[in-house]
Formats: structure tokens, C-alpha cells, sequence
């Protein structure tokens, strides 16, 4: 018994999405110290560290094959990069040009795809690291010399321990992508079932909100998992394995758009039934559908069997025997919010039988395109002309990339006139806390001065506890991990890891103690550089661009919906272009959703339309919503009677949404009496009532998504104003 204990520990250690990269990283900077100690070269320590973090920061999951060629290309932009910097570094003006020049040219290179992204941003790193190396050698010093190519082979090293883990353990990211997907899932159901909770005057907004950020986290795990299984798909690396959780991964799209459908007023539905147990029943369904999604990832990660079990059938058939005890009080007055329970009821069926197939992913049969759309570059000319595409002051990239290079050359000019001591940290830091926008980089101002602050403390801590190297050596192991595994989501918890990691290696040569004072003084400068570079230099301030966040999203949802009525018409396909526009109408709000958030991070001057930007985002994932519906019921009904009339409704609502989403981009004044979304709305209204359930329910979510325009052409013509 505790042998099979200790061995479900390490199953759910082995599950963990950081442990994998940390053991890895724990591998190279053991090999490292081990080397070093074992050939007395502790010279040779911090070179060996910083090629083997700067590898790290390049590394992209993808297959062995893919692995190798990254490390390849990594490998010899940071020959490229070290060499040039080794060459000029005994001509002051030549080498800061250089450094100006490589972060202007390494960020807009970024632009071509998230892969060339990571090794751009690596390789600029790497530079500053080989300035750090060269501004600690005297020009007569023979070691100057060797300290790039102790870069590289640090990098060499966690980059072919990178390539055999993949090789060994190819599943394993998919895995823990589709578990963590999975789990935001089961976040967004329990953010859902709260709005069937049946309270007076609920403070709906709130709730809605707070449904459209979990909505934002899902559609990111949404966009994880399918680029790591088009990186196999793609390069026909297809196995069994795969195709299950290809199959896992459309299964998380329907579940997806049935979860993120609404098919009534939530506050009506509690005003009707607020006597009732249905919304109690309805809320205990989708909490347990929300367990089973959880209890599913949990599965996947340690590669368990996923039993969804018997007990979700009687929750299920409890909801139908509530909403058929309603039916048969006859109220007049319900009979509209009695056929949206309905076809709620039926989602949550959909959904059970979905949730269902989970438990067994091989037998589900992909007869609807399985295609996915691959959106990195698939050319290298392709990847030219993305770049190209950003050279205009309207890309974010490239005023980031403007910004950044004026603060790295005022860090040099820093650096080489006012000389202070350890200048380089002073680089370093501006290039880690600069962001391209104002609100993630005064975020990361205060965590790296925190962080650096608990790096120093905990530094000082141990260097009073035991004065014994090889000790320290091992903590400097330690911190090096915990600043891997926390790079990501822990930027102050990173920092001062990696300051207690610089400072044990400093220390192993002597120099531990001189540089308290140096680090935190040179990390304040090089945050407040960051932070007076995206202030004043081509500031991109997400308050002035909200109005075109906006028409964004209602561009999305208005071709979401004609892809929808397109199913209505043609039958059901589930083809790649309809999922393409499920997908960009869900990142859309997603992208409203975090530009709104960046915002209030802002100066008070440019939030002043954060209310009217919620407000916005709370109709948008609403309109969302209503669409979605749609979508998870869509059937063929082209034969069907008052289709065509319906048809022509969806087509003037898409038309409408574009309409208002050109007036907001192109800052049109916009009149505010909304005639036109007022006249359809009343002219849906006064359509007949088809006996068709299918055809009542497209009636009725055209009604609602006509309900929403009003509020959002008012809104807009606020937002529209600069």
C-alpha cells in the first residue's frame, strides 16, 4: 500500500505542466555545476547558466524533428549575435549602434509567428548576456574570449536535452495543454451556474463579467491545445494517441459553444420561476457538468480512464420532470420563457451525451472536417510579408520595437557615461520590464523591484547561514529552477529567483557581496527607463483604441452568425471556415476583455470610457451568447416554412453589426435614436410564430440578438468619441 501511494505521487509529480521543463532545466544546471566543480572552472559557471536560461526562453513544444531544427536556428542566431557583440565590444559607438539596431530588427522579426517570437526575443537576451561577460573582462584578459562560446555551449546543452526529452516523452505537452483546457472548462461552468441562481434583483452585470473573463482563459487554452496538435498534425506525425486527442480537442469546441450559449434573459428566468426548484435543478447540472469536465482532465493527465458515470441521467431527467410540471400550470405568461427552458434543457442533454463520449474518446468518429488552420507562417516568404505588414505607427509591434530600442540605447549611453558599477543590469532589466503596453510594463516595474528586494534578502540569508560554495552551489540549482517554473505566470516570484541565482554565482567567484547594492540600484533605473519609454515614446495607450477593440468583436460576431445561418441553409458541416468564425468571434471578446483590463492600469485620462467599455463588453458577450445559441442548435431548416423570411432577419442583423462596426472604427458620428435596430426589432415581433421547435428557437434567438443592438449603437456612439 504505500509503494502504490509513493507511485500515484510521482504520477500526479510526472502530471504537473512545470515539472517536465523543470526537470530539465534542474538536468543542465546540474551538468553545468557538476563540470565546473569537477574541472575547477568556476569562471565558467555563469556563462554555462545564461546560455542554458536564454536556450529555455527559445524552446517551443513541438517534436523532436521541430525541436532540432528550432535549437539549430536558435543556436546560430546566438552565434551570430555573440560574435558581433565579442567583435565591436572594443568600439563603444559601433557596438551600442549594433545593440540598437538588433532589438529594432530581433522584435519586428517577431511579428512572422510565436515561434520566431521566442527565438528573437532569446537571442537579444543572449546579447545582453554576452555584454554582461564582457563587461566583467578586461581586454588583455584571456578568459574574454572563451565567454561567448561558454554561452553557446550552455545553450547547446538544454537544447539537446530538450530535443531527446521530446523525443522520449512526444505527448506529454498535448496532454497537459488538453488537462489545463479541461479545467478552464470546468472553470466556466461553475461561472455559469451561478447566473441560474434564482435571487431578486441579482447583480447580473457583475456576474456576466466575470463569465466573460472565464470565457477569455477558456478561448486561450482553446487556442493552446489546437496549436500543439496542428504542430503533429501538420507534419503527418498522426498516431492513435494523437488522433484521441484531436478527437478530445473537437469535443471541447461543442461543448464550448453549447456552454457559452444563452437562450433567455437570465433575470427573467428568475423573476418567472423564482417559486420553482427548475433553476436549482438547472445550476446542479451544469455544476456537475463542470465536475465531470475536471474529473476528465484529471484523467488525461495521468493517463486514466474517464468513467463519467450514471448520476448526471437523473439530474437530467429531474430538469425535464420540473419543466414539464411548469408546462402543465398553463400560464400564458410563460409560454416563451417555457420553450427557452426547453431548449436549455435539450443543450444540457447535448452536452451530457458529449461529456458522455469522453469516456471514450477512440470510438467517437470524426466524419465532420477535421481540418485545423494553421496560423504561423508556412514560408519564409510568408513569414517576410507578416513582418512587412507591421511596418505602419498603427502596429503595436512596431512602436513597441521603437520604444525599445531608444530605451536600450539610452541604457548604453547610461552605461558608457555615467559608468556605474555593473551598468549592464541596468540593460537587462529595461529589456524584461518593457512590455508593449503601459499596463503590463508598470505591473512588471513593481514586481521586478519587489522581486529583486526578496532576491537579495534571501541571498543575504544564506550567505549568513553557511559560507560553505558547494552548498550554495546546490541553491543556486534550486533558484534556477523555481525562476523556470515560475518565468511564466510569477514574474516577481521569477526575479527573485533569479537574482539569488546571479548572486550564489557572483558569490562562487568572490564577488557575491559586492553586488547588493549595484542590483537594486541599476533594477530601479532600468524599470523607471521602461516605464518613461512607454510613457512618453509612441505611447500605445489601450483607451484610445477601444473603440476599434470594439468593432473588432462586432465584425467577428456579424460573421459568425451569417457562417451560422450558411449551416441553416446547407445542413450542418462543422467545416474549418465555420469554426474559423466561431473562433474569431470568441477571441474578439477575449481580446475586449484583456484590453479592458489593461485599461484600467492606465492614467485616469485615458480610462474614462471604462464604464462605457464594460458596459459594452456585457451586451457584446451577451449578443456572443445568443449566437452561440444558435450555432449549437443549427440544424437544416432551408425547406422549412418562414425560414427564408427568417433568413433575410439574420442577414439584415449581420448587416447591421458590420454597419456599426465600420461607423466605430472609422470614428463616423453615430445618430442615437437607433430607428433602424428598433424597426427590426419590432418587425421580428410581429412575425408568426412557426409550430417548428427548431424554427421558434431561431425566432427567438434572432429576437434576442436584435435586443442588443439598440444598447450597442448607443454605446458605441459614446465610444466613438476621442
Amino acid at each position: 500500500m504505500p509503494s502504490s501511494g509513493f507511485t500515484r505521487s510521482l504520477r500526479h509529480l510526472w502530471a504537473l505542466d512545470k515539472f517536465g521543463p523543470g526537470l530539465r532545466f534542474f538536468i543542465a544546471l546540474s551538468l553545468c555545476t557538476g563540470w565546473v566543480w569537477l574541472f575547477e572552472r568556476i569562471d565558467a559557471l555563469i556563462p554555462l547558466y545564461l546560455g542554458v536560461i536564454a536556450s529555455a526562453l527559445a524552446e517551443s513544444d513541438d517534436s523532436w524533428q521541430g525541436r532540432l531544427l528550432a535549437v539549430s536556428v536558435s543556436l546560430g542566431c546566438f552565434l551570430l549575435i555573440s560574435t558581433a557583440i565579442e567583435m565591436l565590444h572594443p568600439f563603444p559607438f559601433w557596438l551600442s549602434a549594433f545593440m540598437v539596431s538588433a532589438t529594432f530588427v530581433l522584435i519586428v522579426l517577431g511579428g512572422a509567428g510565436s515561434r520566431y517570437a521566442s527565438i528573437s526575443y532569446a537571442t537579444l537576451i543572449l546579447g545582453i548576456y554576452t555584454l554582461v561577460g564582457l563587461e566583467q573582462h578586461s581586454p588583455s584578459d584571456a578568459a574574454l574570449w572563451q565567454y561567448a562560446p561558454l554561452l553557446l555551449c550552455g545553450a547547446l546543452l538544454y537544447g539537446l536535452l530538450s530535443v531527446i526529452w521530446y523525443a522520449a516523452f512526444a505527448q506529454q505537452p498535448l496532454q497537459q495543454s488538453l488537462a489545463r483546457l479541461f479545467r478552464r472548462q470546468c472553470d466556466y461552468f461553475k461561472a455559469k451556474s451561478v447566473l441560474f441562481e434564482p435571487l431578486r434583483n441579482m447583480d447580473i452585470q457583475s456576474k456576466h463579467l466575470e463569465l466573460a473573463r472565464q470565457n477569455a482563459r477558456l478561448v486561450e487554452a482553446l487556442n493552446d491545445s489546437k496549436n500543439l496538435i496542428l504542430q503533429r498534425v501538420s507534419r503527418n506525425r498522426t498516431n492513435a494517441m494523437t488522433n484521441r486527442y484531436l478527437k478530445l480537442y473537437f469535443l471541447a469546441q461543442d461543448l464550448h459553444e453549447r456552454a457559452t450559449s444563452s437562450h433567455a434573459p437570465y433575470q427573467k428566468l428568475a423573476d418567472a420561476f423564482f417559486h420553482s426548484d427548475v433553476l436549482f435543478r438547472c445550476l446542479r447540472l451544469i455544476r456537475q457538468q463542470g465536475d465531470a469536465c475536471h474529473a476528465l482532465a484529471k484523467a488525461i493527465e495521468l493517463r486514466q480512464p474517464f468513467d463519467y458515470g450514471p448520476g448526471h441521467a437523473q439530474a437530467l431527467e429531474d430538469l425535464q420532470a420540473a419543466i414539464a410540471y411548469l408546462h402543465k400550470q398553463n400560464n400564458p405568461e410563460w409560454n416563451d420563457l417555457l420553450r427557452s427552458l426547453r431548449s436549455l434543457a435539450r443543450n444540457l442533454a447535448t452536452m451530457d451525451q458529449l461529456l458522455g463520449q469522453a469516456s471514450n474518446p477512440d470510438a467517437l468518429s470524426l466524419h465532420q472536417d477535421s481540418s485545423l488552420f494553421d496560423r504561423e507562417p508556412q514560408s519564409l516568404r510568408e513569414a517576410m510579408l507578416r513582418v512587412t505588414q507591421h511596418f505602419s505607427l498603427k502596429s503595436s509591434l512596431l512602436r513597441h520595437a521603437i520604444r525599445l530600442s531608444a530605451a536600450v540605447a539610452l541604457c548604453l549611453l547610461i552605461m558608457h557615461v555615467v559608468a556605474p558599477e555593473q551598468g549592464y543590469w541596468i540593460l537587462m532589466t529595461t529589456v524584461f520590464v518593457c512590455r508593449p503596453h503601459y499596463a503590463a510594463t508598470r505591473v512588471r516595474m513593481l514586481q521586478r523591484i519587489i522581486g529583486t528586494i526578496q532576491g537579495l534578502a534571501m541571498s543575504w540569508l544564506l550567505f549568513q547561514i553557511t559560507p560553505l560554495l558547494w552548498v550554495q552551489a546546490l541553491f543556486a540549482i534550486a533558484a534556477g529552477v523555481g525562476y523556470f517554473a515560475t518565468r511564466t505566470s510569477h514574474f516577481k516570484a521569477s526575479t527573485a529567483f533569479i537574482t539569488m541565482m546571479m548572486l550564489i554565482c557572483f558569490n562562487q567567484i568572490g564577488h557575491g557581496y559586492d553586488l547588493f547594492l549595484p542590483r537594486l540600484i541599476d533594477t530601479v533605473i532600468g524599470s523607471l527607463i521602461a516605464g518613461l519609454a512607454v510613457f512618453f515614446i509612441l505611447p500605445d495607450w489601450q483607451g484610445r483604441r477601444l473603440h476599434l477593440v470594439a468593432a473588432a468583436t462586432l465584425r467577428a460576431n456579424s460573421k459568425y452568425l451569417r457562417h451560422i445561418m450558411q449551416e441553416y441553409s446547407l445542413g450542418k458541416t462543422d467545416d474549418m471556415q465555420y469554426r474559423i468564425a466561431r473562433r474569431e468571434a470568441h477571441n474578439a471578446n477575449a481580446a475586449l476583455s484583456s484590453s479592458l483590463g489593461n485599461m484600467l492600469k492606465e492614467p485616469g485620462h485615458y480610462r474614462r470610457q471604462s464604464d462605457t467599455g464594460f458596459e459594452f463588453l456585457l451586451y457584446s458577450h451577451s449578443l456572443l451568447s445568443y449566437i452561440s445559441a444558435l450555432g449549437a442548435h443549427r440544424d437544416n431548416l432551408a425547406d422549412a416554412p418562414n425560414y427564408p423570411s427568417l433568413n433575410r432577419e439574420a442577414e439584415q442583423l449581420a448587416d447591421s453589426l458590420e454597419r456599426l462596426a465600420d461607423n466605430m472604427q472609422e470614428l463616423k458620428p453615430l445618430n442615437t435614436d437607433c430607428a433602424i435596430e428598433e424597426e427590426q426589432y419590432q418587425r421580428l415581433r410581429a412575425m408568426p410564430l412557426a409550430e417548428d421547435d427548431n424554427l421558434r428557437l431561431l425566432h427567438n434567438q434572432l429576437l434576442l440578438i436584435s435586443q442588443q443592438l439598440a444598447p450597442l449603437h448607443k454605446l458605441a456612439s459614446r465610444l466613438a468619441v476621442q
